[in-house]
């Protein structure tokens, strides 16, 4: 079987079905255009504040920005309140032109659970579908899209409620990270509950897959065992923009090589210089700390560069840490 192909969105036509997650303090212009240049089909902005939106604040404008290799990319926004919500997708739409609007129904940190929004979606489908309508209602001809989880806590599970609620809402696809907001981002995310979200589903919208995707395989075997029509990498590709031709390669070939150590290091630096255009040095130095760590993974002595890479503040300086990796590449 064939488990690379493309995807439909509503009129989104996408030649892939490997995508990058909105991820919340990372999934940024510059990292997603990294992406995008190693093969992600289609990308997510970080969840953007309807609130902060409509309240016109312009850090969270930033947030939304079109990455420049970006040809199609969905903008999430999250929220608790159906008008606040509709305004901020015709903001949306004003401000970037995306070809998707995602709302996040899954985030399970408590300050966003306490504005209404998020997990707290789970625990009340039909608030969940007036907000998906609102914003269906708000974004004419552009597609709407929602994600998921299973359920508030063990007991509650219950995506089969939240995704009827969004398809009678007139959602394009919905995606489904299968943990429940009482488990965060521990233990392990039901693949089961996934197979069973694309039978109820039944091709009415594409459904696609997040959760515990840290490597090609990964992807491959979702695909296998749940039917989804498309996966979304989040933490897998931190510090890692390859896995995306690398998932795409095995799927298509069987097989994939890795990137070598230069590659993964001068990526890093192609995001740098984005991150610096699109704020300034200093924020992006600070910013590109974590990710310089994510890229060193693997890398010999990647624990001794680590331990640089914290105290880096110029861009001079990451040059500097990284020196003798790229010179002994060349040799």
């Amino acid at each position: 079987m064939n488990y690379y192909h493309p995807v439909k969105i509503g009129n989104i036509e996408l030649k892939g079905n490997i995508f990058l997650a909105p991820v919340a303090g990372y999934s940024d212009s510059a990292f997603r255009s990294v992406c995008v240049q190693n093969g992600a089909c289609f990308t997510y902005t970080e969840m953007v504040s309807a609130e902060a939106l409509v309240r016109k604040n312009q850090k969270t404008e930033v947030l939304m920005a079109r990455a420049c290799n970006e040809k199609a990319y969905s903008v999430q926004i999250f929220g608790g309140e159906e008008d606040v919500m509709a305004q901020a997708a015709q903001i949306v739409l004003e401000k970037t032109h995306c070809e998707c609007i995602d709302i996040n129904c899954g985030c399970p940190v408590p300050k966003i659970i306490k504005s209404g929004a998020g997990s707290a979606l789970t625990r009340d489908p039909d608030r969940l579908y007036k907000i998906t309508k609102a914003v269906k209602d708000s974004a004419g001809d552009v597609p709407v899209s929602v994600k998921i989880r299973s359920g508030w806590d063990k007991p509650g599970i219950n995506w089969k409620e939240t995704s009827q609620a969004a398809l009678e809402a007139g959602v394009s696809a919905i995606t489904i990270h299968p943990r429940t907001r009482a488990q965060g981002y521990e233990g392990h995310s039901d693949w089961g509950i996934m197979k069973a979200l694309v039978e109820f589903v039944d091709k009415k919208v594409p459904v696609f897959g997040s959760g515990d995707l840290f490597k090609p395989e990964d992807a491959r075997r979702m695909l296998e065992e749940t039917g989804v029509d498309a996966v979304m990498f989040a933490r897998g590709a931190m510090g890692n923009p390859f896995i995306f031709k690398d998932t795409t390669s095995l799927l298509t070939t069987g097989s994939y090589t890795p990137v070598p150590a230069d590659v993964r290091v001068r990526t890093g630096f192609e995001e740098l210089a984005r991150l610096v255009s699109d704020t300034n040095e200093q924020h992006a130095c600070l910013e590109m700390r974590k990710r310089f760590a994510a890229y060193s993974k693997g890398i010999e002595n990647g624990a001794a560069l680590r331990a640089q890479i914290v105290h880096a503040q110029t861009v001079d300086d990451y040059k500097k840490i990284f020196e003798t990796v790229l010179n002994n590449c060349k040799q």
